[in-house]
């Protein structure tokens, strides 16, 4: 996988002037019930809003999703009152230059809409062949990963949902902001930071499931190392991928190029494991390409993509058209209308992401130098 598609540089050395100013804070045992999977949309949803005759009504409508990107973290909503706390907190962190500092051209809404790009049903294996071996070449891979060692993920991301207040409906698309993720190799060490979804400290991704158990790592929450014991033979990774995804998503191919995505926008797995994963894909029926898309950052780029049919949604995985290099990804009505009273149309960007900082780094809370 690509460690920092926009630029490449090494993790820092001054591990000190590279951590973000924070307190670890654990949680108490009740509150690790973020293992349990969410959608994304109703999680954002609920805790921008204290108000108990809000409802809302996810906007994300194509299946299963795995919750190992985006876990389902639930904090009082009091907290989140401290608005101005969550800016001072990443004030620091934008003013080094970081995606979601000043002078971001991204636009931001009310709804956050698109051009339709057109879709190609025969060029897709081939331009998934060309980026398979472009992975497969690409020495930013998470390999070497030493186990006192953590992945960072530093991901520009975004959502649109409908929200409703006193039988009103109304659709929502909030600003792009970073999420912050770090993992040991094994997953039994984490902290995430993402405005909006938790406290300025950010959160724990230690502890039990919702059984009291220390959770088993698969597709759905994958550790790296769980990924680097993956088959790297295309047929073989398919078959593991429905193995452990039947009965999810509104279809099996659909569920399929799902957590293809999902590993590929969430994980660093070694680079041999990515080219497969690209050649799996080009297996699955349905899948296209896309001429033009935008990932959260405002880069654009040609998409690999897969109608679910059920929802009307695309999703497209974004590559830059020069070096092939993984981007983002967003999902996009393309067909009828979805959410409360149809609010929902075509063209409206359901969810995007931007990859921009993947990275080996040596302390939790440690940000990469190319990070900022």
């Amino acid at each position: 996988m690509n460690a920092d598609v926009s630029r490449p540089h090494p993790a820092g050395r001054e591990e000190n002037s590279l951590l973000l100013p924070f307190a670890e804070r654990d949680l108490p045992a009740g509150r690790h019930q973020f293992h349990k999977e969410r959608l994304m949309a109703r999680i954002n949803e609920d805790l921008r809003t204290a108000d108990a005759t809000t409802t809302a009504v996810p906007a994300r409508t194509a299946g299963y999703r795995n919750p190992f990107l985006r876990r389902a973290i639930l904090v009082p909503a009091a907290g989140f009152a401290l608005a101005g706390a969550l800016a001072v907190g990443f004030l620091s962190y934008g003013e080094r230059g970081a995606p979601d500092g000043r002078g971001s051209t991204v636009a931001t809404g009310p709804v956050l809409t698109t051009r339709i790009g057109s879709a190609d049903a025969k060029g897709a294996p081939q331009l998934l062949d060309r980026i398979s071996l472009a992975a497969s070449s690409s020495s930013a891979s998470g390999t070497g990963v030493r186990p006192d060692q953590f992945i960072y993920i530093g991901t520009r991301t975004a959502t649109t949902y409908v929200k409703t207040v006193g039988g009103k409906a109304s659709l929502v698309s909030e600003e792009p902001h970073m999420r912050h993720q770090w993992n040991s190799p094994d997953g039994t060490r984490g902290w995430l930071i993402e405005p909006g979804n938790t406290g300025p400290e950010g959160i724990t991704l230690e502890g039990l499931d919702e059984t009291g158990r220390t959770p088993t790592a698969n597709l759905n929450a994958p550790s790296h190392n769980y990924l680097a014991s993956l088959p790297t033979d295309p047929d073989a990774l398919l078959q593991r991928i429905h193995q452990e995804t039947r009965g999810r998503g509104n279809s099996p191919e659909q569920q399929a190029f799902t957590t293809i995505g999902d590993l590929l926008r969430g994980s660093h797995p070694p680079a041999a494991l990515t080219a497969a994963l690209y050649k799996a894909a080009a297996k699955i029926p349905g899948v296209v390409t896309v001429d033009d898309a935008v990932d959260a950052a405002g880069r654009h780029g040609v998409a690999v993509a897969r109608l679910d049919e059920p929802s009307g949604v695309r999703e497209e995985w974004i590559f830059d058209r020069r070096t092939l290099a993984f981007l983002g990804e967003r999902t996009v009505q393309v067909r009828g209308e979805s959410g409360e009273q149809g609010l929902i149309k075509p063209g409206t960007v359901v969810s995007t992401s931007a990859v921009l900082t993947r990275a080996v780094v040596d302390r939790m809370k440690e940000v990469p130098a190319a990070a900022g």
